[in-house]
């Protein structure tokens, strides 16, 4: 497969999902190659070939002129310090790209060299990075992470090897094959006429108001996932449900799911352990949030963040049911 059939997400597809944060990975991600150790190895000594650096869960950044970037030669990477793991994430306009984990012991030492150690939270909030790099970072980090999680087989216990470009973890005592896992999260707004329900974290930055949201459990749907969700976390019965976009969340490994919701009631039941607070809000008052000017301080989610684009849709574009 050619890298021509990269095509430009947002561009091709104006779908919501490619304006959101880690979102826009136009990544030829050539699994058809993953198994074939003698061109992943001719890829990798390619002079062009770079390799994002992550230590533990944290990305490190160089400075390019102005501005910041993860990007490493391949013997940059290998040099910064003992490697973990390496994978191949593929190729972004003709250019390899791999993903190398290093220990989060290295963190302070690679720091003293100049280089910079910067969560993966912060780069995309403060816009540190382009798009087009942010969305397979996020990929590379994620994947690292499950390196680092799973070096030891669930079946039987024994010591994982990478295999397969990076993107499995074999087992040699029992036979077992591991793969990269994704969690999958609704995110989900919950709409009663011209108001929608909004709940509070008690670690969300003070006046911050979001989606509700949680973990697909096994045998759901997502529709039901939401309508429980919604359920348990707030006594809101739900009725209709309409997916409305996604966001691969790499912290560590989810896919966030963004839906409406058609709220059947109004009368809130609060689960304290859940949220420190939830009620229902105007769609005018989540216009004032999302341009900062709520005469509350009640603010939304930030760009990067789906929920920040589905309380975008609900006002913007007047979505309900």
């Amino acid at each position: 497969m050619s890298d021509n059939t990269a095509l430009p997400a947002g561009e091709i597809f104006p779908e919501r999902s490619a304006r959101i944060g880690f979102s826009r990975n136009r990544l030829v991600r050539h699994s058809e190659r993953r198994e074939k150790a003698s061109d992943i190895a001719a890829m990798m000594a390619l002079p062009e070939a770079r390799s994002f650096v992550i230590a533990g869960d944290v990305p490190i950044l160089r400075r390019d002129g102005e501005a910041f970037t993860p990007r490493f030669t391949m013997a940059e990477a290998g040099a910064l310090a003992p490697v973990a793991e390496t994978a191949l994430l593929g190729t972004l306009d003709g250019t390899p790209l791999f993903a190398t984990l290093i220990a989060t012991g290295e963190v302070e030492r690679l720091k003293e060299t100049g280089l910079f150690a910067i969560d993966l939270r912060s780069i995309a909030v403060q816009g540190l990075l382009p798009q087009d790099e942010l969305g397979p970072l996020g990929e590379g980090k994620a994947l690292m992470d499950w390196h680092r999680r799973h070096g030891f087989c669930a079946n039987c216990g024994a010591r994982t090897a990478s295999a397969s470009g990076g993107w499995r973890r074999d087992c040699a005592a029992c036979g077992a094959q591991h793969f990269p896992r994704t969690d999958p999260v609704v995110i989900m707004l919950a709409v009663r006429g011209d108001r929608c329900l909004l709940g509070r974290q008690a670690r969300f930055a003070p006046g911050m108001y979001s989606c509700l949201a949680g973990f697909v459990e096994p045998g759901e749907t997502v529709e039901d996932a939401v309508r429980r969700e919604t359920m348990e976390e707030a006594g809101i019965r739900t009725g209709r449900v309409r997916y409305l976009a996604s966001q691969p969340w790499p912290f560590p490994s989810s896919l966030m799911v963004g839906c409406l919701a058609e709220a059947l009631d109004e009368d809130l039941v609060v689960d304290a352990i859940e949220l420190e607070h939830a009620r229902w809000f105007t769609r005018a008052e989540v216009g004032a949030m999302l341009r900062g000017e709520h005469p509350d301080g009640f603010t939304a989610p930030l760009p990067f963040a789906i929920a920040h684009h589905i309380l975008k849709a609900f006002v913007e574009e007047g979505e309900s049911f």
